[in-house]
């Protein structure tokens, strides 16, 4: 199966996108079509032995839409390279976006220099019944020149209704292909009104000049220019919650300085092969993913991780595309390019998730698929009811009509949703938090318990010296530097530690005249002419050393999860090293928030359960599970989630991936391997353990902006379709909704609900 992603013009409100769907959905060898009012994009996954992507589009051109071609889209398909350049793609759709912008201002401006006038002059003399009376010439007076007054308003409603040409061109379309949507909805009003005037103007000329009083020109003027009010609105509103996915794209660099034959050349960056060698110098972009081969740097991957700190790079490290180099030059080879490179791939897992819909979307779905249908029914009952109900009378019928299909709006319910997974993605990938779909992001705020993977996880992952227990008139500093001259030639994880630990404190490293490892014990050398062991309690005890100085020390020091290495010279004990693989600063801060938040953490280890204990403690967990083997990790998942708790679980390596899939949430840190990854629904690039709680509390936001949403949508149509349709007025003789107000508040809904989903644009880490 393959999967695109469709850039589709020309969608009004949530009908349009149920439209889309079923028709793509019926195309043989269609696996999933989803379609983002929001982003304007159709997510498709298909068969391409069994369906061409030009079938796709076709379809989706059958039904009055446009399918966008994208420069980088056409070149993909012949082969070429433009499809790596993200940044183009991101300036030709911000371009274009704008252009459409302006043009919508264009037309509204239009619309309300000429709807104006006619709702001056419609309304004017008719405010004299109140005690209002503004200037109005007398050769328009609606009882003394009839005739003018209509024609004057017949013309000024023309250029407006001309403005607003695509309402009827694609509502009447969509009608006529039994799939009505919001254009059809103002296009059957506003006809209805002109229509209905242009027969009063006719009766007007045949000379029953009482027949002025049923002109509603001016309300088929006015109702289109608040509907391109509202959706110059909604289009600046829609850009916004996009922004994120566009400034992911825009970070690329354009261009790549490769040395080829010895010589610099800057070239286009599709133009950049894997293994080509690349300079950057300070203050430029890294163009590509890469492995540093020359020089020395500090590197600002905020863009990828969140974290405002630069890395220090070194011969040997790896750097990304779009990170910032900041201090000095350095020559890499290029690993990956184009789709393959890091930011490419965070790039489309928040194109997937904003494509993605969630599970609280089904019922405003499920309702936009039939809501246009069933308003134009009860706006035509409505009307009949209203026509018999009145003995005839055609003008309160007829506003009673108008009204109930200008004021329903599928579009709310059609944005209530996406435009919340938009924003909520989006300010997720801000902050290092990649949040792959709309469904984890809504099940995140469902979490009870969180089962953490202890090493790399909660750990740092790889052991450093804790504690320097010298014995009386032995100095630390030398303790620390005769094992770690003795270590300098093991190969032992807790032996490079104390070498590493050494050389960062700045001491000199002795040599060793002789070096002999003894399995399962330690190393014994002989440095300086002094004999020196380093190694366990076994090794200590074979050769007759006495631990009673330090043994209490010891003990200690293994009840707190670290290894102790002993180190004695010349047959006598002068002190301990101990190792461990530490907690991770930031582990203890997210154990305290998750506890306020109400969710329960467990931790899962191979690890003894000594040692286990002791690294629970520290990290301020009280549920461990320990000398639990990596193939049964999942199984320990499937258990919590039999007693009925929503399960996430955090990991880093390949043994905790089938762990991962098994959760209800997986959610793997970022520094970890691409199994892990690749199994989880969530991934923090920082590797800041903080960072699983700012993703549930993301998501308990953004699922309450949905509800939010949802609730307005629902409740605007629940309340105003009933008003419209006059049951007020029958109930206790209220006043009739005029269609006017009507399509304000429609077209005011839409923007509404979409100011409220750029709310979620605040959002701030707890940390």
């Amino acid at each position: 199966m393959e999967n695109h992603v469709l850039d589709i013009r020309g969608m009004t409100c949530a009908a349009c996108a149920q439209r889309i769907e079923r028709s793509v959905r019926r195309l043989p060898g269609i696996g999933q079509a989803n379609v983002n009012l929001a982003s304007e994009k159709l997510f498709v996954e298909y068969d391409a032995e069994a369906l061409q992507l030009p079938d796709i589009k076709a379809a989706v051109s059958k039904l009055g839409y446009e399918v966008l071609e994208k420069a980088a889209e056409m070149a993909r398909e012949k082969g070429g390279p433009a499809e790596r350049d993200g940044a183009g793609a991101a300036d030709e759709d911000s371009v274009r976006k704008q252009r459409e912008i302006r043009v919508m201002w264009t037309k509204f401006i239009v619309a309300s220099i000429f709807s104006i006038p006619l709702l001056y002059i419609a309304m004017a003399p008719m405010l004299t019944q109140y005690g209002i009376s503004l200037p109005y010439p007398n050769w328009l007076s609606p009882m003394e020149r009839p005739l003018a007054y209509a024609l004057l308003e017949a013309a000024l409603a023309l250029p407006v209704i001309g403005v607003g040409y695509r309402f009827y061109t694609v509502g009447f379309k969509a009608l006529w292909q039994r799939s009505p949507n919001m254009d059809s909805l103002i296009a059957i009003g506003t006809s209805a009104a002109v229509l209905y005037s242009l027969y009063s103007t006719w009766r007007i000329a045949s000379g029953s000049h009482h027949a002025v009083e049923s002109l509603y020109f001016e309300t088929a003027g006015m109702i289109i220019t608040l509907i391109l009010l509202g959706k110059t609105l909604e289009a600046v509103s829609k850009g916004k919650t996009g922004e994120a996915i566009k400034k992911l794209m825009g970070l690329a660099p354009k261009t790549a300085i490769v040395v080829r034959g010895g010589l610099e050349k800057e070239m286009p960056i599709e133009e950049v092969e894997i293994g080509d060698i690349v300079a950057v110098r300070p203050g430029a972009k890294i163009p590509v993913d890469g492995t540093v081969l020359e020089g020395h740097t500090a590197v600002d991957e905020s863009m990828l991780t969140g974290e405002s700190m630069p890395v220090d790079k070194n011969a040997g490290d790896p750097v990304y595309a779009a990170s910032l180099n900041t201090t000095g030059t350095i020559l890499f080879r290029a690993d990956k390019i184009g789709s393959g490179t890091a930011l490419a791939q965070i790039i489309k897992l928040v194109e997937d998730a904003q494509g993605s819909k969630a599970p609280i979307a089904a019922m405003a779905d499920k309702v936009s698929g039939v809501f246009v249908p069933i308003v134009c029914l009860i706006a035509a009952l409505s009307g009949v009811a209203w026509f018999v109900g009145t003995d005839g009378d055609l003008e309160f019928s007829l506003t009673i009509f108008i009204s109930v299909l200008v004021i329903a709006c599928p579009c709310a319910l059609g944005l209530a949703t996406p435009t919340a997974i938009m924003v909520g993605t989006g300010k997720g990938a801000e902050n290092g938090i990649l949040i792959k779909g709309g469904e984890a992001l809504e099940t995140a705020h469902q979490i009870d318990v969180i089962v953490f993977d202890k090493t790399g996880t909660i750990t740092e992952g790889k052991p450093s010296v804790t504690d320097l227990l010298a014995v009386d008139g032995f100095p630390a500093a030398s303790l620390l530097q005769l094992a770690a001259s003795a270590e300098k030639g093991s190969e032992h994880p807790l032996g490079r530690a104390i070498v590493a630990d050494a050389q960062d404190k700045g001491l000199e490293l002795l040599k060793a005249d002789s070096f002999n490892s003894i399995t399962g014990h330690g190393i014994e050398a002989r440095i300086g002419g002094q004999a020196v062991l380093a190694g366990n309690r076994k090794l200590m005890d074979g050769r007759g050393i006495a631990l009673a100085e330090l043994e209490a020390d010891s003990d200690r020091l293994a009840g707190d999860g670290k290894t102790p290495m002993y180190v004695a010279v010349d047959g006598r004990l002068v002190g301990i090293v101990a190792v461990a693989d530490v907690v991770k600063p930031s582990s203890r801060e997210a154990i305290e928030d998750l506890n306020r938040m109400g969710i329960g953490a467990v931790m899962i280890t191979g690890d003894n359960r000594r040692t286990a204990d002791a690294i629970a403690r520290q990290a301020g967990i009280g549920h461990v599970l320990a000398e639990v083997l990596p193939q049964d990790k999942s199984d320990a998942v499937k258990k919590l989630q039999g007693e009925g708790k929503r399960v996430a679980m955090v990991g880093d390596g390949i043994n905790d991936a089938p762990a991962l899939a098994q959760a209800d949430i997986g959610i793997a840190i970022g520094s970890g391997t691409d199994v892990a990854m690749e199994s989880a629904d969530i991934v923090l690039m920082r590797s800041d353990l903080r960072d699983v709680p700012t993703a549930i509390h993301l998501s308990r936001r953004t699922i309450r902006n949905i509800r939010q949403n949802l609730f307005w949508a629902f409740g605007y149509n629940v309340v105003g379709i009933p008003i419209a349709a006059g049951i007020l007025r029958l109930l206790w003789g209220g006043p009739l909704l005029n269609p006017i107000f009507a399509a304000a508040a429609m077209s005011l809904s839409s923007v509404s609900v979409l100011t409220n989903a750029l709310r979620l644009k605040r959002f701030k880490p707890t940390h």
